[in-house]
C-alpha cells in the first residue's frame, strides 16, 4: 500500500480511506493509494510551511548554491534508480518501456538543469535619479502547490515541482489519482539525499476532493496546474478568490503543417511519433496534419501506410502504442470515433492490437481520419488519443486560418525548405512553441514551455520557469 510522504515521513490518510491502482495494460488492481482529504492538505502545507518559514526554516535559509547541491545529488539519485522508476510508471500509466525509460531519463535531466540554475537567478541594478541607488532581487513565494496530471507524471513534476524548488519553494503535489508511484518514490529519494524535511510533501487522492483543498489553501502561495481547460477555469476561480497567482498548462490541438516542398522522409516518422507517443495522450500532441493540397493524396498514403503498421499492446510488449490510461478514457476515444462514423468522416488506416492484449486492458488502434471539418469536434477538440485528423489547404493564408481556427494554442509544427516562409508561418501562427522542421527537439527541457488562448499562460521548463516560481522586488535606496 502506497502511503502519502509529508515531512520526510511516509504517513496514511486522516480519512483511512484508499483507492485501487489499476494495471491499464490488463485493468487490474495492483496497488492501494490513500484517498486523503483536506485534512490531509493541511498537514502537507503546515510542512511546508515549516520548511520554508518565511526563509528562516531548515529549506528557505539554504543558499542558491547549497539548493543546487541538492537538486544535483536528486538529479544523480534518480538515475541510479531510473529503471525502478521506469518500472512504476510503466505498471502505473501502461507507457511501453522504451516510453517509460525516456521519461526517467527526462526527470533527470530536469533536476540536473535546475540544479544548475540555482545560483543563476539574479536581479539588476537599474539607472535612476541622482542620490539613489535602485536594484531587484527575485524571491520565491513560499509554499506552492502542484496539480500534476497523469500522463508524464515524472516529467511533469520535474519541470513543475524542480524549477520549484530551484527557486527556493518548498512544494505540496498533489498527483492524478492514476498515476502516483513514481513521484511518491521520488520524494523518498529526495529525503535519501538530504532535502529537509516539508520541502517536498505528496499527497494522493481525487481531483474535487484533494486537489480542490489545495487550490482553496490560504497557505499556497503559487499554484501550477497541467490539465484540462476546464479544470484550469476553477483552478484560476479558486485562486482569484485570494489573489493567488498560476501558471495554467491546459492542453491543446496542435497542427502540424505541411507544404509541398517539405522533406516528407523527415516528416512522416516525426508526424506519426507526434500523435502516437503515450498513446496520444499528450498536451502538445501533433493532433491534426494539414497538407497542402498538391500532395495531400500522396502524403496521405505514405502516412496511412504507416499508421496501418502500427501495433498496440501492453506495456511490457514495448510496441508503438501501449494502453489508455483508463476505461474511461477509452470511452472518450470511442465517443470521437462514433461521432466522426455519423458525420462520415472517412478514415484512411488504423493500427492493430496484438493478440496478447488482454480483453480487460484499454486499448485502441491509432486511426487517420481525412477530410475532417474544420468546426467538427475532431478539429476542435482535444481527443487525447492517437487520433490523427487529416485536412488539406492552399497556400499560406488558408494554413494560418485553419491552424488557428480553434481555442487551442500550445503547440505547432511547420515544415517548408522555404526560409522567408518559415519566419512568415511561425510568427502568424498563434502557439506558445512552434517547430520548424521537427516537432518538440526532443523533449527540450531548455525550452520554455506554455500556452496562448485556451491552452492557458505563464511558462514552465527552461530559465523562464524561474521567474513564474519567484516574485520580484525592487529596492530603491536614497543617499543623497
Amino acid at each position: 500500500m502506497q502511503l502519502n510522504f509529508i515531512a520526510n515521513e511516509r504517513v496514511p490518510s486522516s480519512s483511512g480511506r484508499t483507492l485501487p491502482v489499476l494495471d491499464p495494460s490488463d485493468g487490474q488492481v495492483f496497488d492501494e493509494l490513500q484517498r486523503s482529504n483536506a485534512d490531509d492538505i493541511d498537514a502537507a502545507v503546515r510542512a511546508a510551511q515549516a520548511a520554508w518559514a518565511d526563509g528562516r526554516g531548515p529549506w528557505g535559509r539554504l543558499s542558491a548554491a547549497e539548493r543546487g547541491r541538492l537538486l544535483m545529488a536528486l538529479s544523480r539519485k534518480v538515475a541510479e534508480h531510473a529503471d525502478e522508476l521506469a518500472l512504476l510508471e510503466q505498471r502505473d500509466c501502461g507507457k511501453p518501456v522504451k516510453q517509460a525509460k525516456a521519461d526517467s531519463a527526462a526527470l533527470v535531466r530536469y533536476f540536473e538543469f535546475y540544479a544548475g540554475a540555482c545560483d543563476k537567478l539574479h536581479g539588476e541594478t537599474i539607472p535612476y535619479q541622482e542620490g539613489y541607488s535602485v536594484f531587484t532581487w527575485r524571491e520565491p513565494h513560499g509554499v506552492t502547490g502542484h496539480i500534476i496530471p497523469w500522463n508524464y507524471p515524472m516529467q511533469i513534476f520535474g519541470r513543475s515541482v524542480g524549477g520549484a524548488l530551484a527557486a527556493g519553494n518548498a512544494c505540496v503535489v498533489k498527483p492524478a489519482e492514476d498515476a502516483c508511484l513514481s513521484l511518491i518514490r521520488v520524494a523518498q529519494l529526495a529525503a535519501d539525499v538530504g532535502f529537509p524535511a516539508g520541502a517536498i510533501n505528496i499527497v494522493t487522492g481525487y481531483g474535487h476532493e484533494v486537489g480542490d483543498a489545495l487550490a482553496r489553501h490560504p497557505g499556497i502561495d503559487h499554484i501550477s496546474f497541467t490539465g484540462s481547460p476546464k479544470v484550469g477555469t476553477i483552478i484560476q476561480q479558486v485562486a482569484a478568490e485570494r489573489h493567488c497567482p498560476v501558471t495554467l498548462e491546459l492542453g491543446g490541438k496542435s497542427p502540424q503543417i505541411i507544404f509541398a516542398d517539405a522533406d516528407l522522409d523527415a516528416a512522416v516518422p516525426v508526424i506519426i511519433n507526434a500523435i502516437v507517443q503515450n498513446a496520444g495522450q499528450t498536451c502538445s500532441a501533433g493532433s491534426r496534419v494539414l497538407i497542402e493540397r498538391g500532395i495531400y493524396e500522396p502524403l496521405l498514403d505514405r502516412l496511412g501506410r504507416a499508421f496501418s503498421a502500427l501495433r498496440v499492446g501492453p506495456a511490457s510488449m514495448d510496441l508503438d502504442v501501449g494502453p489508455l490510461i483508463r476505461q474511461s478514457q477509452q470511452q472518450r476515444v470511442w465517443d470521437f470515433l462514433s461521432d466522426a462514423q455519423v458525420a462520415g468522416i472517412p478514415m484512411v488506416a488504423q493500427g492493430s492490437i496484438v493478440d496478447q492484449a488482454p480483453d480487460t486492458g484499454f486499448y485502441q488502434a491509432p486511426t487517420l481520419l481525412r477530410d475532417v471539418p474544420v468546426m467538427h469536434r475532431l478539429a476542435q477538440e482535444e481527443v487525447f488519443g492517437p487520433v490523427l485528423a487529416a485536412m488539406s489547404f492552399e497556400g499560406e493564408d488558408e494554413a494560418v486560418a485553419l491552424a488557428n481556427a480553434t481555442h487551442f494554442g500550445l503547440v505547432a509544427g511547420i515544415w517548408t525548405e522555404n526560409g522567408a516562409r518559415q519566419l512568415r508561418m511561425a510568427k502568424r501562427v498563434k502557439s506558445g512553441q512552434v517547430f520548424i522542421n521537427n516537432y518538440g527537439a526532443g523533449g527540450g527541457v531548455e525550452l520554455p514551455f506554455g500556452g496562448v488562448k485556451s491552452s492557458g499562460y505563464g511558462r514552465e521548463k527552461g530559465f523562464e520557469a524561474l521567474y513564474g516560481f519567484t516574485t520580484l522586488k525592487t529596492v530603491a535606496i536614497k543617499h543623497g
